[in-house]
């Protein structure tokens, strides 16, 4: 199982559904959302103190941390070292890299500065991009997605 962590409109749900290979129009998420092998995060979970030990929690029932920024977001959202309260490996993603305006090597920065230390996948749940090389990471992973 994999949990997509991240602030509010970073494209957690739209990833999700492409590697579940579920259509529909993404829609804000307001709660943690099992589905078949994956798990949705509120992006206020991410950005919001208080609610980190849900995430915590919830986490420890994942195989595999997906921690996710938009390539249009500059501004830090995730504070320094913010995946070293989760006892799982973390993987980061970056969205969004089909969109104008982007900044992949930002959006690293970000997903670094927030503690990521296994690779990071630039991906487009809208063009496909980058797709194939995560679902192969996640699957090396023994997760189900």
């Amino acid at each position: 199982m994999i949990i997509l962590i991240g602030p509010v409109g970073a494209g957690k749900t739209s990833l999700l559904n492409v590697l579940q290979h579920t259509a529909g129009k993404a829609e804000k998420t307001q709660s943690i959302r099992f589905c078949d092998g994956g798990i949705d995060t509120p992006g206020e979970y991410a950005q919001i103190p208080r609610f980190y030990s849900a995430l915590m929690v919830t986490a420890a029932q994942a195989e595999l941390i997906l921690l996710v920024q938009a390539a249009n977001e500059q501004r830090v959202l995730l504070p320094p070292g913010f995946v070293s309260m989760f006892s799982r490996p973390v993987t980061g993603v970056i969205t969004k890299i089909d969109l104008p305006d982007t900044d992949q090597a930002t959006a690293a920065l970000r997903l670094k500065e927030a503690g990521v230390k296994e690779k990071i996948f630039p991906v487009s749940a809208f063009t496909g991009a980058g797709l194939a090389n995560l679902m192969s990471h996640i699957s090396e992973r023994g997760c189900k997605r």
